[in-house]
């Protein structure tokens, strides 16, 4: 399915002699995977590469599925990773519709479903995360969780003849859903389990307020509330809450966060906690010729020094750049910290750095006109920032970040507000 096919006894084993040739094998056909093979090729990695994915679409962009796909104008359709020339120029022998069962890092080879196998010389790992679910949501109608092109145009049709909608969970994920339920003019209750949405990562005071985006746009939001069951046989029909509450729904999305897609590797040996544990450079710790990358790898920050996964989109970009340098052996790109962005509502949602690490030391405006907040550590040092439809003062909060700048010295001429 792929382009040229330079090396086609890598494709597999028992395919020729060509035992010398060097190829790369990614597992993962997403974000992550096809990035690191765009960023081997600019790097000057002249061998074989090999993506396998376990979708059966070209590889297809991950945020717009539950932004620009959901929306009443938009038309439905996933956006293209790679245009067909960008494919061909790529030069990757790409195996779609095939998922990986097990790795033997002795042998170098990965078996897929069916029995076909992979040889390798590196392999990189970049199965990504599959979503949490909740107990009866198997083979009950309307109950669905959004991470692939499949969810997404499933909700889509969903949101034609729905009346109810009931999200579980205000996370970004849950927030953009209900962002796009709405656009198409359904009633929508979120369910959350935290007193405030989005505490963990922001704090209370700037949860509060970006959850405030939901009440104004007429969304019903219950917090402090714990999922009890579902109700219907064949179609769900309602959202039972454990204080006894039952909310009529017709379309559910269960938006409760993802766990690393590591099953596969359960008979590999290599050490899986939280997602695959890598070092520095996203080589798998205790196995050469093997990395890992995006939502699947748990790795040191370089800029924290501390063990973390992140589930962003930026982050997969980079973790690409990080595998091709050690591949090709030229200078490691320098680290970035972490970002992500949310569109909810019109407005665009902008964090940078870790929040948590902090306290906010100001908050400025309001969700509906532009809001911002800035964290700071008990040293005064600028650790994060949540920015609302302001994108130069995003910028502005971002190299502070980086530069681990003072909060005195960050001039951004906002007063706070009471």
């Amino acid at each position: 399915m792929g382009s040229s096919h330079r090396h086609p006894s890598l494709s597999g084993r028992g395919d020729g002699d060509d035992t010398d040739a060097v190829s790369i094998l990614i597992i993962g056909a997403s974000v992550a995977g096809i990035r690191t093979a765009q960023a081997l090729r600019m790097q000057g990695y002249a061998g074989a590469i090999t993506v396998v994915g376990e979708e059966v679409h070209r590889p297809y962009d991950k945020p717009p599925l539950s932004k620009d796909m959901l929306l009443p104008d938009g038309d439905g359709k996933s956006v293209p990773l790679l245009s067909e020339a960008e494919l061909e120029a790529l030069d990757v022998e790409l195996h779609l519709g095939t998922r990986a069962v097990s790795l033997d890092v002795e042998g170098r080879v990965v078996t897929a479903a069916g029995g076909t196998t992979f040889a390798f010389d590196d392999l990189v790992i970049a199965t990504g995360a599959t979503p949490r679910t909740l107990p009866g949501a198997d083979g009950l109608e309307g109950v669905h969780t959004l991470r692939n092109a499949e969810d997404a145009v499933a909700l889509r049709a969903g949101l034609e003849s729905a009346q109810d909608v009931v999200v579980i969970g205000a996370g970004f994920i849950g927030a953009e859903f209900a962002a796009a339920a709405r656009a198409h003019g359904h009633l929508v209750t979120i369910i959350e389990p935290q007193p405030v949405p989005l505490t963990h990562v922001l704090g209370a005071e700037v949860g509060a307020e970006v959850a405030r985006l939901h009440e104004l746009n007429g969304v019903t939001l219950h917090t402090g509330v714990q999922f009890s069951h579902f109700v219907g046989k064949d179609h769900v029909s309602g959202v039972a809450l454990e204080d006894g509450r039952v909310l009529p729904a017709d379309l559910v999305v269960v938006g409760i966060g993802a766990t690393p897609a590591t099953d596969w590797l359960v008979s590999s040996g290599l050490p899986i906690e939280n997602g695959v544990a890598c070092d520095a450079t996203l080589r798998v710790l205790g196995a050469e010729h093997v990395f890992a990358a995006g939502d699947v790898a748990r790795w040191p920050h370089a800029f924290y020094g501390v063990d973390m996964r992140i589930e962003h989109w930026t982050n997969a970009n980079e973790h690409a750049g990080i595998i091709a340098a050690d591949i090709v052996g030229t200078a490691a790109p320098r680290p970035q910290v972490p970002y992500v962005w949310s569109d909810q509502y019109g407005h665009r949602i902008q964090i940078v750095g870790r929040p948590a690490d902090g306290a906010v030391v100001l908050s400025h405006g309001s969700v509906e006109s532009g809001y911002v907040a800035i964290y700071a550590d008990e040293a005064g040092t600028v650790v994060g920032a949540l920015v609302v439809d302001d994108p130069r003062t995003l910028m502005k909060c971002r190299k502070a970040v980086t530069k681990r700048s003072a909060f005195s010295d960050l001039d951004l001429g906002l007063a706070p507000t009471p």
